[in-house]
């Protein structure tokens, strides 16, 4: 059992022009280097959770709320849904998408707008508040791709993660972060 506790309900979340506001990660580690020691696309996993409503697999987001940042909500959910935590890096995007669970008086038709980020995982959590309705899978960015349950997601990892992290690597020479 985990001592956090999620945060549940909709009454604190924020609403922009219709939109839910939602923040999210795709939590990130390296596996083993290639032989010059330098970071690459293959050896990048990122962490993946199953739905609780259906198949398919799905990266750590949900509602932001208003007593915190943007940042802030993406950590959170990091935590609640997938048990990690770790070093938020840049915001990738922002991805609008329809939920058809999350209809509401302040969201009829079920809009979302997510702002999403990179997050380089330091500690994968023994128990977290999410962990009896939530499966972890590490994946290969291919993997992760055909994986992927939504296509705005998909869109996220496949369009703004690999660009992002492909200048990362060009703008530090293939050093990887500290991942401790």
């Amino acid at each position: 059992m985990s001592d956090l506790v999620a945060r549940t309900g909709r009454h604190h979340q924020r609403y922009e022009d219709g939109c839910r506001l939602v923040a999210g990660c795709i939590p990130f580690r390296y596996g083993d280097s290639n032989d010059s020691g330098e970071a690459d696309y293959e050896n990048v996993e990122v962490l993946m959770i199953s739905s609780a409503s259906g198949p398919g697999l799905l990266f750590p987001k949900g509602g932001w709320e208003n007593d915190e940042t943007v940042e802030a909500a993406a950590v959170r959910e990091a935590i609640e849904e997938a048990g990690v935590r770790g070093e938020l890096m840049d915001l990738l995007g922002y991805y609008e998408f329809k939920s058809k669970s999350h209809k509401d008086e302040f969201s009829p038709e079920g809009l979302c707008r997510a702002a999403m980020f990179g997050l380089l995982v330091k500690e994968e959590l023994k128990s977290w508040p999410e962990q009896c309705t939530r499966m972890r899978s590490w994946l290969t960015i291919p993997v992760a791709i055909k994986s992927c349950r939504h296509a705005w997601m998909r869109e996220a990892l496949e369009g703004a993660f690999c660009k992002w992290h492909a200048a990362k690597m060009k703008s530090t020479k293939g050093q990887l972060p500290d991942q401790n």
